[in-house]
């Protein structure tokens, strides 16, 4: 039996993986539409586009952190009102919600992983403009939508942090990292498989809605991703030097302590995801990752 999905905000890191990870289901019929394609701050295009679909997947996003602090409204816009419009057009259809948050709806202050429940208290604009869109799914979806939250995702199809340190080694000797914040970087194709299964374990009625935590396991700070990173790319780690982040001031305060916790997924039947380091091998192993590190070795 042949499920149809959608894919919204198909165009970028994180919705081309969901993209290539469904491609490989037979059983599901996936629409992918770019940010260009539906605007999902539009409610009559959003209730035209899900109509049909038994899954939806919101890959659409402002993400852009610190613009967000100059542009509240406009960022709350996209990630709280146009997620209210996609839950209230499941609603209608009957569609399940996977919606895809952050780990900035924490106030960073914690000494262990935030686990599903806990309080959330954002200390920047991008935060409280996504914990506008979590609000929605729970108050419009109480028993069909599932937000996801992520943090310090990386993959080949947009810029990210990983891709920056593999550019910079090639063009600077040593790099200057944050030392001080600590979270759980995670692959876009690992969140992707997330996804997909917890899209059937939905349909299947193993996975109670809610929230769950779409990171990897463990945890690391910028600056041991970085030396990861490079040690892994065939690169000299000790290239990179530790700072503070009041090295880097930017508009947005950062949580200081992203990790969250991963209670939720034995209720799924969906495990959690790998340990950071062991998804980034696989990850740097992918032909375009491998690109650019021997970019940066032949370059360096």
């Amino acid at each position: 039996m042949t499920t149809n999905w959608l894919v919204t905000g198909a165009g970028g890191m994180l919705g081309r993986d969901v993209l290539t990870e469904l491609a490989a289901d037979r059983g599901a019929d996936v629409t992918g539409l770019t940010r260009h394609q539906l605007d999902i701050t539009d409610p009559a295009a959003v209730r035209a586009a899900v109509d049909g679909h038994r899954v939806v997947v919101n890959c659409a996003a402002w993400t852009d952190v610190d613009a967000a602090e100059r542009a509240e409204e406009a960022a709350t816009a996209v990630n709280g009102s146009g997620v209210r419009h996609l839950a209230r057009a499941c609603a209608d259809s009957g569609a399940v919600l996977l919606h895809v948050s952050t780990d900035y709806v924490f106030p960073g202050d914690a000494e262990d992983p935030y686990a599903e429940g806990a309080p959330t208290a954002p200390v920047n604009a991008y935060g409280r403009s996504k914990l506008a869109g979590e609000r929605a799914v729970a108050e419009l979806l109480p028993d069909t939508g599932y937000t996801v939250r992520t943090a310090w995702l990386y993959g080949t199809h947009g810029r990210n942090f990983v891709t920056t340190m593999l550019e910079l080694a090639g063009r600077r000797e040593t790099l200057d990292v944050v030392a001080d914040q600590h979270g759980q970087p995670t692959w876009s194709r690992a969140l992707a498989r997330q996804l997909a299964a917890l899209g059937r374990a939905a349909l299947a009625g193993r996975a109670p809605a809610g929230v769950y935590h779409g990171t990897a396991t463990g945890h690391t700070t910028w600056y041991g991703l970085a030396r990861e990173t490079f040690r892994l790319g065939g690169l000299d780690p000790e290239r990179i030097r530790p700072v503070g982040a009041v090295a880097f001031p930017r508009p947005a305060t950062r949580p200081a302590f992203g990790v969250l916790g991963h209670d939720g997924w034995p209720r799924t039947g969906v495990p959690p995801q790998p340990r950071w380091d062991a998804q980034l091998p696989e990850a740097l192993n992918t032909p375009a990752f491998a690109a650019l590190a021997a970019a940066a070795r032949t370059s360096g």
